[in-house]
């Protein structure tokens, strides 16, 4: 993987984690690492396994320049929708960059805005190009599947321990049967059947 886009230049990858998700916040991170930093079991942290992407972010952790972890809501998705509240996740992270400001952004995806004067590149799959943005991509995912698991406690039914929020028949036949949480995006088509039901607010009983 590469390490930078230009040499010389301080660059934070950029990267969102739940965006297809049912439930649950979209988080995002932005890492700064060193010129010289070379890690090769950093990869897109969809393509390693979730025991070693919490040991690679330690590394990551202890290893970056700066890096900042935020996150937008469910009911801010709702509101502003996925795309948007995407971006504004990750500029959240990068405005929590406090150690060292970044002079470019390396964003994965194809779409962010102009933030806070500091330029930017959109990289079609960059978690499987840049270290910097597949860095960015571990500690989003990481962190995302934390929260989800801290919330599974408050409603097991739904197994967000194992699907961390996405579409899975388990969590779409739970959704069917006990209703939708304060975590649950209303906008989402949480029902994959062609008469969406009903869904309140409150747990069924």
């Amino acid at each position: 993987m590469k390490t930078f886009c230009i040499e010389g230049r301080t660059e934070a990858g950029c990267d969102e984690a739940g965006r297809g998700c049912l439930a649950g916040p979209v988080f995002a991170a932005a890492v700064i690492l060193p010129s010289d930093f070379d890690c090769p079991l950093i990869n897109d942290s969809k393509q390693i396994s979730a025991k070693r992407r919490v040991e690679v972010r330690e590394i990551i952790q202890n290893s970056a320049l700066d890096w900042a972890v935020a996150s937008v809501d469910n009911t801010e998705i709702d509101k502003i929708n996925i795309l948007n509240a995407s971006i504004l996740a990750m500029q959240k992270a990068v405005a929590g960059l406090t150690k060292v400001k970044p002079q470019h952004l390396l964003v994965d995806g194809n779409r962010f805005k102009p933030f806070a004067g500091i330029q930017h590149t959109c990289v079609i799959h960059g978690d499987a190009i840049y270290q910097s943005i597949a860095a960015a991509s571990i500690l989003a995912k990481t962190y995302r599947d934390e929260f989800m698991d801290r919330i599974h406690q408050e409603f097991p039914q739904y197994k967000w321990n194992e699907n961390m929020g996405y579409p899975t028949k388990s969590h779409r036949d739970a959704i069917r049967k006990f209703g939708v949480t304060p975590y649950h995006r209303l906008t989402y088509r949480l029902l994959n059947n062609d008469t969406q039901l009903k869904l309140q607010l409150d747990i069924k009983p």
